[in-house]
């Protein structure tokens, strides 16, 4: 018996000496994927968004990227996006892969998000337009914590569904579906209680006289008919809230694109 224990005990030990390095490995290819060059993050909204930003990158197989800059030599931000990306080379599996990145210049009060490779197609200018929109509010108000955390879960939400769908379909929300499932059940059940009463065989011809009844003669007369035209005045005013949209970098990768002031 004590044999046995002594086998246990050295295949337990075996064990544990080849799970902690791998704990230790895995741990440690957390990526950087947050750049907050304008120091607008504490360290620890820091460590929940980079943790943030891995976590949900991965279910998407796409690096989800943030930069905040201060923007000192005054570059586009759109080229100070395409840049960091042809320098820095992020990619989820591979250098130059699938990357999001969200960049925000503090001295000209710019953002632009762009996507490559798989994230251009899953996050063509359109789906980006709508994440710049959402996040907007919540940047003019200095809640950049906020805003970053919206970035990440919606572009890992938009990424859950393929070109051409629209997903912020209401068809598509928990909430919606839950409602609608709760209807149509309710139907159900009215329809079943109904039906259970059995079936009403009284009408109107139960109760009728036939020979004492009749219906009277009516007669309608047409008139005339008058109809009216109104105008309607069309707005010729055009949102100036942003737009843009992708293009090529320096180093040939193409992406999609949105920007806009905040």
């Amino acid at each position: 018996m004590r044999k046995h224990y002594a086998i246990l005990t050295v295949l337990f030990c075996l064990a544990a000496y080849l799970v902690i390095p791998f704990g230790t490995s895995a741990a440690a290819e957390t990526k950087k994927l947050i750049y907050d060059e304008a120091n607008l993050l504490t360290e620890e909204e820091y460590m929940e968004l980079n943790a943030m930003a891995n976590e949900y990158g991965a279910k998407r197989e796409t690096d989800i990227i943030i930069i905040t800059s201060n923007n000192e030599d005054n570059t586009d931000v759109e080229l100070m996006t395409e840049d960091f990306y042809d320098e820095q080379a992020p990619g989820y599996d591979k250098p130059h892969g699938n990357t999001v990145i969200l960049t925000l210049d503090m001295k000209n009060r710019d953002v632009y998000l762009a996507g490559f490779y798989k994230a251009e197609e899953l996050l063509d200018d359109g789906r980006l337009d709508r994440i710049r929109e959402k996040i907007t509010p919540n940047l003019s108000n200095g809640d950049y914590k906020l805003a970053f955390e919206k970035y990440i879960k919606t572009a890992h939400k938009y990424m859950g569904f393929k070109p051409g769908v629209d997903p912020d379909n209401p068809l598509f929300n928990f909430g919606f579906q839950l409602i609608a499932a709760l209807v149509v059940g309710g139907i159900v059940v009215g329809i079943m209680t109904y039906r259970s009463g059995g079936l009403v065989t009284v009408n109107r011809r139960t109760y009728e006289d036939a020979s004492t009844s009749g219906i009277v003669d009516r007669q309608d007369q047409y008139l005339r008919t008058t109809t009216t035209k109104r105008k309607i005045e069309r707005s010729t005013s055009s949102s100036s809230g942003g737009g843009g949209g992708g293009g090529i970098t320096g180093g040939g990768h193409s992406h999609s694109g949105s920007r806009g002031k905040f």
